[in-house]
């Protein structure tokens, strides 16, 4: 018999392989982290995160004034317009009650109007005005400087503040990024608002979204400029407003200030660089902004996941490592929205949910390898010697299987033909067909024991060894073997039947078959040299059952059995002794049995 294959079970029993798999799976992983595709999924967990449910100021702190389509088409003027109006909407929104104005548009340049245009703002601004600059990245062949876009000197004279306006895409071209508070343009507005930030800003930290594009309360400019007559009464009252572009078609004004945000991904639509400045404004009012921890922590992230996915992998029942495999990223997801949520902590289910899966999905498909491998090489090691459905109880659970060399009480069988050397000098000028002859005669007959649960240990010429219970507990073994016998003599008939129908030279012959059955203590397991080695079988108990089995033919009996095998039986009546003979290494003679019918 070929070599068996222990079972799965067995080949997962050590921790030392699997374990340098999940760590090589896990270094492999933390190198892939540093990629800029890891950093742009694990952006998208953040946007889906934190658009869920989101936390949201009680009132939005930013009233906006937007330079949009309809101002255009009232205003009835190209871009850009004169210094001269923007002076007229602040002194408006300023009689109305507004405590700041913050202007999210550059005015660098000198007007087009003449200098007086430019001398109207400069009037109009004072300590409750901010204006944006922006920082330029320029590079050339030789290094690279960044220039800062000032507005003009005379618009700062009566105390306006200036802040910068930058704000920094991630790879994937999403605004995630809190600027730093540092001459930032919302903490000067929230400066000339006469407020101060909820909290220390300091480290790196993400900004909280409260909603998708177009969630702010806003104005038209052309509104702005006459809130008596387009507004409700006390609209701007206690208000802080920003003015910036928003806009769809207008050839006229850039476009360009418009942003992806976490939002983009739901809606498909991008949101206005005012109304990113004013989400801003609130995370520095209300502390609202998303704590980022260092890089490191991530890489902590991910080797907990592997660790956990390595521990996940090591169960053995294949549904309860699914469900639980479920129900840990279900997990991990919940608890990086709550962090989020309410600790304000940006903990990354990707990179916790990535080292699991990755262990887990890998020992997965290596445990899958193994078990295809191993049930391979049982088809291949049992399907000659046992019955299909037998072979496919091993595969099902190969736990049953317990090789290396074990002691079992078993049922040894010994079947020989009888006479078969007489009646292989008919088909001396034939070899080919003895062996058909041969092979004709022992395949119904080893199917007859397969069918009963036995094992074919090994043909020997014209005899069939075969054992019971083993590989597989068999309970009954005596019982299967005993029918196993009579199921061969009755089978026997018809096999004598078709064979003198189909070979002349059987006529008026009969193939005649010798039983012999014994039960007793064997040992089982894998025998031979470390070249070659089968699964079989040794112990007095065979060579009795070999003894039993020459005896048969002395009594002319199909069937010979010995005692103990006899007092295994649940129905003896079935039996009847024939003698007792003295077996070599017994002191007390062995009772000998055979059917009452044979």
């Amino acid at each position: 018999m070929a070599k068996p294959t222990p079972s799965l079970t067995q080949q997962k029993s050590g921790w030392i392989v699997p374990l340098f798999w999940a760590i090589a799976i896990a270094v492999v992983a933390m190198g892939l982290k540093l990629s800029p595709q890891w950093s742009a999924i694990n952006g998208s967990f953040f946007d889906q995160a934190s658009t869920t449910a989101p936390a949201s100021p009680e009132e939005r702190g930013i009233v906006i004034i937007a330079i949009d389509d309809p101002s255009f088409g009232v205003i009835d003027m190209q871009w850009p317009w004169p210094r001269q109006m923007h002076a007229e909407l602040i002194e408006a929104v300023r009689a109305a009650g507004a405590t700041a104005i913050g202007f999210d548009i550059v005015f660098s340049n000198p007007s087009q109007f003449g200098p007086e245009d430019d001398q109207y703002l400069a009037r109009a601004a004072k300590e409750d005005t901010v204006f944006a600059t922006d920082l330029v990245r320029v590079e050339t062949a030789q290094t690279t400087s960044y220039i800062r876009n000032e507005p003009l000197a005379i618009f700062l004279e009566n105390g306006a503040r200036t802040g910068r306006a930058n704000v920094q895409p991630d790879g994937d071209g999403v605004i995630r990024q809190l600027p730093s508070p540092n001459d930032n343009f919302m903490q000067e507005l929230l400066a000339a608002a006469g407020e101060k930030p909820a909290e220390n800003l300091s480290g790196d930290r993400l900004i909280q979204y409260f909603g998708p594009h177009n969630s702010y309360p806003r104005v038209s400019y052309y509104q702005a400029l006459d809130p008596e007559e387009f507004l409700p009464p006390g609209f701007f009252k206690d208000k802080v407003v920003l003015v910036g572009y928003s806009l769809q078609s207008d050839p006229d004004v850039s476009t360009a200030d418009a942003f992806e945000t976490p939002y983009t991904a739901r809606t498909g639509y991008f949101t206005a660089g005012v109304e990113v400045q004013a989400t801003i404004y609130d995370n520095f009012k209300h502390g609202l902004a998303i704590l980022n921890p260092p890089r490191w922590v991530g890489f902590m992230l991910l080797g907990l996941g592997s660790f956990l996915g390595f521990l996940v992998a090591r169960l053995n029942k294949p549904l309860t490592r699914l469900f639980l495999t479920f129900g840990l990223v279900v997990l991990f997801l919940i608890l990086g929205w709550i962090s989020l949520r309410y600790g304000r902590i940006w903990l990354s289910p990707f990179d916790i949910g990535s080292g699991f899966l990755a262990v887990t999905g890998t020992l997965a498909a290596r445990d899958f390898a193994l078990e295809r491998k191993m049930r391979s090489e049982i088809q291949g090691a049992f399907s000659q010697y046992l019955s299909p459905d037998m072979v496919n109880k091993i595969i099902a659970d190969p736990s049953q299987l317990n090789l290396g060399g074990e002691r079992r009480v078993m049922t040894i069988m010994f079947a020989d033909i009888r006479g078969f050397t007489g009646l292989s000098e008919s088909f001396k000028e034939d070899p080919q067909g003895l062996t058909q002859l041969i092979n004709d005669i022992l395949t119904p007959l080893a199917d007859v024991v397969m069918k009963n649960g036995g094992t074919i240990d090994k043909f020997i010429g014209d005899c069939i060894m075969a054992f019971w219970n083993a590989p597989l507990d068999d309970p009954d073994h005596a019982e299967n073997a005993l029918k196993t016998a009579k199921e061969m003599v009755t089978a026997l008939k018809q096999i004598n039947k078709d064979l003198s129908t189909r070979l002349s030279v059987l006529e008026n012959k009969e193939i005649r078959i010798g039983i012999g059955l014994n039960t007793g203590d064997c040992v089982v397991g894998n025998m031979g040299s470390k070249s070659r080695f089968d699964y079989s079988v040794l112990g007095d108990t065979v060579n009795v059952a070999a003894r039993l089995e020459e005896l048969s033919k002395n009594y002319e009996a199909n069937i010979v059995f010995g005692e103990d095998t006899f007092h295994a039986l649940k129905d003896q009546s079935i039996g009847i002794e024939l003698d007792a003979v003295q077996v070599r290494g017994r002191a007390e003679p062995l009772k000998i049995y055979t059917l009452k019918d044979d």
